[in-house]
């Protein structure tokens, strides 16, 4: 599994306003979200989920290898399975989690698992989070922008208010291809609300973009 910039995105974007104690990120892939939030917080406990196999490994091995190590786990489980068996709780919670909805086969069945909304129904996701998530705690998300309402929706429903909200675009001249969303247990009216664009031209940053994410790239 590449680095994608979901992930990229949602690592950097995240609020860390609070000073998160433990951070939980729902399947984590190749551990770069949890890595990103170990790398920009001084969080105590940075736990990470991945049912995959070969990603866990993968994760297992970077965390080991992170200047970070001492701060960062990864289990191998489901999140229905770590949630149902868990009593502690996190001060946050992250997930890029499977985004395809329609129909979709690819020819890798773990790209496939990682890619299909079936393996973590967003339902499960959320109710999962709404029981890990300490009662002052946040709750960050990156999905397709056409899943933002749907997805609000269903955490209403699990007691989770959005209370920031970024929707994104590839390009000035582009629609919204994502949205990054932060929520809580405590319904607020004032939502923060702001638009991202990744470029200006093909791999031309905005320094909206460079801002938020050159702490993690190498070059730009």
């Amino acid at each position: 599994m590449k680095i994608g910039t979901d992930g990229v995105l949602l690592g950097a974007w995240t609020p860390l306003d609070s000073n998160p104690f433990s951070i939980l990120d729902v399947g984590t892939g190749t551990g770069v979200i949890a890595l990103m939030l170990a790398q920009r917080s001084q969080a105590e406990i940075i736990d990470a989920i991945e049912i995959d196999d070969d990603a866990y490994e993968q994760a297992a091995t970077n965390f080991e290898n992170a200047a970070w190590n001492d701060r960062l786990f990864c289990y191998h489980a489901s999140y229905l399975e770590f949630a149902s068996e868990i009593d502690d709780t996190y001060d946050l919670i992250v997930s890029n989690p499977p985004f395809y909805t329609e129909d979709y086969t690819a020819n890798d069945a773990s790209r496939t698992r990682a890619r299909f909304a079936d393996a973590l129904p967003f339902e499960h996701l959320l109710a999962g989070t709404s029981k890990l998530l300490a009662p002052d705690g946040e709750a960050c998300f990156i999905l397709p922008y056409k899943e933002e309402t749907n997805f609000i929706q269903i955490a209403e429903n699990m007691s989770l208010f959005p209370k920031k909200i970024t929707r994104v675009k590839g390009n000035h001249s582009s629609g919204f291809v994502r949205s990054l969303l932060c929520f809580s247990k405590h319904k607020t009216n004032a939502i923060v609300a702001s638009e991202l664009v990744i470029e200006k031209d093909r791999h031309d940053y905005t320094d909206e973009y460079i801002a938020l994410t050159n702490a993690f790239y190498m070059k730009m």
